[in-house]
């Protein structure tokens, strides 16, 4: 039977605590700020600067390295927010729902710049803007699953009702994430198959898949900076009466 280390048991426990994570995230924000400007400086120098260019689209490919990571990151954000949610939603830990409402404005702003720059690259490739590809269809309706969420969480006064409310939706729609992941290979599409993940023909070349995933984690990082600073101004705001914040505000007076 697998056991989990009781190291790791009881620094979930005490992340789950309010003060503790409002603690800990401020001591780690400069490292994670410093490891997202050298990924993202990187990313950028090799994939802007060091790769080559396409055979077939030349240097217009190059916006992958911003439209494929943010694509990426609008799925991987959405998963974090419906399972967080819904360990709110069976648990009631508080520190739970606010990493899941904290994540879906960033999530929607990832997915509004997928959909962008995805047009950007469609325009020259396709020679439209926009086409009601399976991908770009469950994509945008993605989009207005992070909207919904944001704008029924801003809709309900009593932030626990709304904590489940946003809960209920986002797990409701995570039927759209394997949607989205899979239409290139379940429709005949516009939009190009998987080239990162295949290790036969035609794939990606290693010189311009390295940057690629530098950018990729430096995303990653960012959402971590993001997240962070949103769920701490949440977390405040939903404990401001509570006797730690109070003690932090007389202390920082002081």
């Amino acid at each position: 039977m697998f056991l989990i280390p009781d190291i790791v048991v009881r620094f979930y426990h005490r992340m789950a605590s309010p003060p503790h994570y409002y603690a800990f995230t401020k001591q780690i924000m400069p490292w994670l700020v410093v490891i997202f400007v050298l990924l993202t400086g990187a990313g950028l120098y090799g994939g802007l600067y060091l790769a080559p260019a396409d055979y077939q689209q030349g240097d217009s490919y190059r916006i992958i390295y911003i439209h494929v990571p943010s694509a990426w990151m609008s799925l991987f954000i959405y998963m974090v927010m419906a399972i967080t949610g819904a360990i709110g939603l069976v648990w009631r830990i508080k520190l739970a729902e606010v990493i899941s409402i904290s994540s879906a404005p960033i999530g929607a702003s990832f997915t509004f710049i997928a959909l962008v720059t995805g047009s950007l690259w469609g325009k020259p490739m396709w020679g439209t803007w926009w086409v009601w590809d399976a991908r770009l269809t469950s994509e945008l309706i993605l989009l207005f699953l992070y909207l919904g969420v944001i704008g029924l969480y801003g809709a309900i006064d009593d932030k626990k009702i709304a904590s489940k409310s946003v809960a209920i939706l986002a797990i409701v729609g995570v039927v759209n994430i394997p949607i989205i992941h899979y239409s290139v290979e379940w429709w005949n599409t516009l939009h190009q198959g998987p080239t990162v993940t295949k290790m036969d023909k035609p794939s990606i070349h290693v010189s311009m898949l390295i940057p690629l995933l530098l950018m990729a984690l430096s995303f990653k990082f960012y959402y971590l900076i993001a997240l962070i600073q949103r769920s701490r101004v949440e977390l405040l705001n939903r404990e401001r009466n509570s006797q730690w914040v109070k003690t932090m505000l007389s202390e920082q007076q002081q």
